[in-house]
């Protein structure tokens, strides 16, 4: 069986050796919490890039919200980031009424041929996630989506994750589903028995919350859990 992935979210450089040191896979890097997570600058980008080994995807979202504001700004921070060496993004947009924004998610993923990308949360916030699901299956570079299959996070949304893990395979349901949104300890045993195998984590590593720091023992303590 192989090791279940395990997804770390990093504002700094000190989260991200701390993600790492406690055995998280990969970084997802933003900043601005308050916001639910925006785009780093460059610099941090690089900065944390120089910190780590691990894989880096780098979230690309200029607002609060999922409708993607000003367009060209976001285009030219993908330019930006991926001069700077980042080679994996997350993303995804939807319209005022909770469509899929594809051309928007069409351009980005553009502007990001060659890498790597996760769809977020958006899904969960969405009008039918079915419909984005079909929507953006065969955008170059797409094989994961962030969810927890429910707006409200996975205490609502383990039905929905369980309904989306049993097309596995099917059209629209071939990328990974990483597991976030909400996601507690309680959780994982359900969830791992029922073959997820990818697990995304924010404040729940964190010392103080969202003011504080990720906490490596937090980090090897979801390592654990989530196992090895």
């Amino acid at each position: 069986m192989s090791r279940p992935m395990f997804e770390v979210i990093a504002l700094t450089p000190h989260d991200a050796r701390a993600a790492e040191t406690g055995g998280a896979d990969r970084l997802e890097l933003v900043t601005d919490m308050a916001a639910d997570g925006l785009t780093p600058s460059v610099a941090d980008f690089a900065a944390i890039r120089a910190a780590v080994s691990l894989p880096l995807r780098v979230m690309l979202r200029i607002r609060d919200g999922f409708t993607p504001g000003d367009l060209d700004d976001l285009l030219a921070r993908t330019a930006a980031l991926r001069a700077e060496g980042a080679e994996e993004f997350v993303f995804g947009f939807l319209t005022a009424d909770g469509q899929v924004d594809l051309p928007a998610t069409r351009a980005v993923a553009d502007a990001a041929a060659g890498c790597a990308w996760t769809f977020h949360r958006a899904i969960d916030h969405s009008a039918d996630r079915s419909e984005v699901r079909a929507a953006v299956a065969e955008l170059p570079g797409l094989d994961t989506f962030l969810t927890s299959g429910a707006a409200t996070g996975v205490d609502a949304g383990q039905e929905v994750l369980a309904g989306e893990l049993a097309k596995s395979g099917e059209p629209g349901y071939r990328q990974q589903i990483l597991v976030g949104g909400g996601l507690r300890a309680e959780h994982v045993p359900a969830l791992r028995a029922a073959g997820f195998d990818a697990f995304h984590i924010g404040g729940a590593v964190r010392t103080g919350g969202w003011e504080g720091a990720v906490d490596p023992a937090k980090v090897a303590q979801w390592r654990t859990l989530i196992g090895e």
